[in-house]
């Protein structure tokens, strides 16, 4: 497994496939790309997971972390977010932090971030966001 930048655009078929399959492609299409750091992870030559990263003033978000379906469960996602944790502790951020599935929060808190309990719904899913001090 390897892990390196990839553009904005490759990530869109993994975020469509695992994370929003009922939407239209173009709701995986973030008018944001274009400002993120995009990371995705190979197996070989074959792209299998991917997150977003989105830094403003001393705060990373990190958005739409999927990993392909025959991959997941493999330590691929946590391999990804040590990696971009570790990524902005050397940019000297002081958080990160992002909209978690309410489903997948357990997930989160294994790598250490905390639910604030501020939850919300988009598009008939419950989010509740999880972060880390840096």
């Amino acid at each position: 497994m390897e892990i390196k930048p990839i553009s904005a655009s490759q990530t869109w078929q993994i975020r469509h496939e695992v994370m929003w399959p009922d939407q239209p492609f173009e709701f995986v299409q973030l008018e944001e790309d274009n400002l993120g750091l995009h990371f995705g992870v190979f197996d070989h030559e074959k792209l299998v997971s991917i997150v977003s990263c989105f830094i403003v003033n001393d705060e990373m978000q990190f958005r739409k972390l999927a990993t392909l379906e025959e991959f997941q469960g493999k330590g691929i996602a946590s391999q990804l977010l040590n990696y971009i944790l570790e990524l902005a502790k050397e940019k000297n951020l002081n958080k990160m932090w992002c909209n978690a599935r309410t489903n997948k929060k357990t997930f989160y808190e294994k790598l250490g971030m905390k639910d604030t309990h501020k939850t919300f719904v988009k598009a008939n899913q419950e989010f509740t966001i999880m972060e880390i001090s840096l």
